[in-house]
């Protein structure tokens, strides 16, 4: 089985990364530059979400691959082969703390078909393909990286109590009006993420809460980075009321891909899941 490594130092931190791995407008545009195209359904990729690749291997000569997400976190990004030339493609990206930022560690293993003839065409053509794919998305990553590390942070909170989360259904604006999110808003400046998670949700919500760490990856939105903060309700604390919201609901792990949730939000829906069902 065919096998494919490569290592770059990126100047952020991994939960950073992991955001920008699962931002497919990164990877597009990286890809877009020697001729390839990607396709999502979404711009925050998450499990089960599916990406094709047409990739130019020269004058009119083209190869399209299929491939499923597994999984996302701050430890990296996993993916399968769902259609392609190939088989058994399995791309793990890997992400280590490292003292100049995050070590990436993409490892790409694959089936070859036709014998002596695909061990001839992995040598000529897909190695080579490969690891330009892999150079280019290393480059884009390294940029965006660098240039959010000073952009605006947004909390968002998921409140959590009796392994179910708070939900809050959107007013305005008309586009995003009746679709769900976890409430939030912007850090300001020379407040700590954490309390502006205890505003927002005074603010949004009439109630106090308890910041208790963070879940998932950075997101990166076009107001920023979103960051999403663990919460409960301080004992004794009002009930959450829609003070700027239209609804407010309790939801069930199950519950949770019942609603229409904001893009950058359903992103979490994956971690939210886990953190619930790991309470109960």
């Amino acid at each position: 089985m065919p096998a494919l490594q490569s290592s770059t130092l990126i100047p952020a931190a991994p939960r950073a990364v992991a955001g920008h791995l699962r931002d497919s407008e990164v990877s597009a545009a990286a890809l877009a530059w020697n001729g390839h195209a990607l396709t999502t359904p979404t711009r925050l990729l998450s499990p089960g979400d599916e990406v094709r690749l047409d990739a130019r291997l020269g004058p009119g000569l083209r190869v399209s691959v299929t491939t499923r997400i597994v999984s996302i976190s701050p430890d990296g990004m996993t993916s399968v082969l769902v259609r392609g030339p190939v088989r058994d493609l399995v791309h793990t990206a890997s992400l280590s703390p490292d003292p100049g930022g995050t070590l990436l560690r993409d490892e790409i293993r694959w089936t070859s078909p036709l014998g002596a003839l695909g061990r001839i065409v992995d040598a000529v053509l897909l190695r080579r393909l490969v690891h330009r794919l892999l150079a280019a998305r290393a480059a884009a990553l390294t940029q965006r990286a660098t240039a959010l590390v000073a952009a605006p942070v947004v909390v968002a909170t998921a409140l959590v109590r009796d392994g179910r989360v708070l939900a809050a259904q959107r007013s305005r604006p008309a586009a995003l009006a009746g679709r769900w999110e976890l409430p939030g808003g912007r850090v300001e400046p020379g407040e700590s993420e954490a309390d502006a998670v205890v505003r927002e949700c005074r603010e949004e919500l009439g109630t106090i809460v308890r910041p208790d760490g963070r879940l998932g990856t950075d997101l990166p939105i076009e107001a920023g980075v979103l960051r999403v903060h663990r919460a409960t309700p301080v004992p004794g604390a009002p009930e959450p009321r829609p003070l700027e919201h239209r609804d407010v609901r309790w939801v069930e792990p199950h519950e949770l891909a019942d609603l229409d949730w904001v893009d950058a939000d359903r992103a979490v829906l994956g971690d939210l899941a886990a953190e619930l069902l790991s309470q109960r």
